[in-house]
């Protein structure tokens, strides 16, 4: 593992893991609220991490910098990204809760000129985290394959709305992305599924960032 500071004007500390071989692909990881004691040591983010990096795909997990209502916390997701573009050919995002809402706000609506993000793991999002933070507009914007994970006895997160968003754009023949749906039966915290979280995140990105 290496530390890494993660540049853009906020105080932001990550941690890369690293498969045994060289490897072109990576998988930046958005804790859960930082106000709640989310943070890149979150038991989720570790087990997918892991499972990354016994199947040849590099992970960073970070800390967001100070506290912004979202914003700054989004921005930081975005930093990460331009980091990891700028050293990998593939990227692809994963986050839980707070950090899941984030991984599909931050990659939608931007231009041309930002890096691009491979596919997206959101697990356990909610709907918004502010007014113009809204997960579930940023669906209907986002470039890539997505895949959405939450628990069926979940009641700390709003996420049925981007659940069924996510559901009629993966019907919808003219959207050229995958969008997924995976129902777990958990909480919110999918507590003691660690393995199983990390099994279901895992494969599909593995897919999407790993050449044949």
């Amino acid at each position: 593992m290496t530390d890494v500071l993660v540049p853009g004007g906020r105080d932001v500390r990550a941690t890369l893991t690293e498969p045994d071989a060289e490897t072109d692909a990576i998988v930046v990881a958005c804790p859960p609220h930082p106000q709640q004691g989310g943070s890149r040591t979150d038991s989720r983010l570790v087990a997918v991490a892991d499972r990354l990096r016994e199947n040849g795909v590099a992970c960073l997990r970070f800390d967001y910098g100070e506290w912004d209502e979202g914003y700054g916390e989004r921005e930081d997701v975005r930093n990460a990204i331009r980091w990891a573009t700028e050293r990998y050919d593939r990227v692809g995002l994963f986050g839980f809760s707070f950090g899941a809402s984030l991984s599909l706000l931050a990659p939608a609506d931007l231009d041309a000129a930002e890096p691009p993000v491979a596919a997206v793991a959101a697990l356990a999002p909610t709907a918004r985290l502010a007014a113009d933070l809204d997960a579930v507009r940023a669906l209907e914007s986002l470039d890539c394959p997505a895949r959405i994970v939450v628990g069926e006895r979940d009641t700390t997160a709003d996420w049925k709305p981007v659940v069924e968003r996510a559901a009629e754009l993966g019907d919808e023949n003219e959207n050229e992305n995958e969008f997924e749906v995976v129902t777990l039966s958990a909480d919110h915290f999918f507590v003691g599924q660690t393995d199983t979280v990390a099994e279901t995140i895992g494969p599909f990105l593995e897919s999407a960032l790993c050449e044949e």
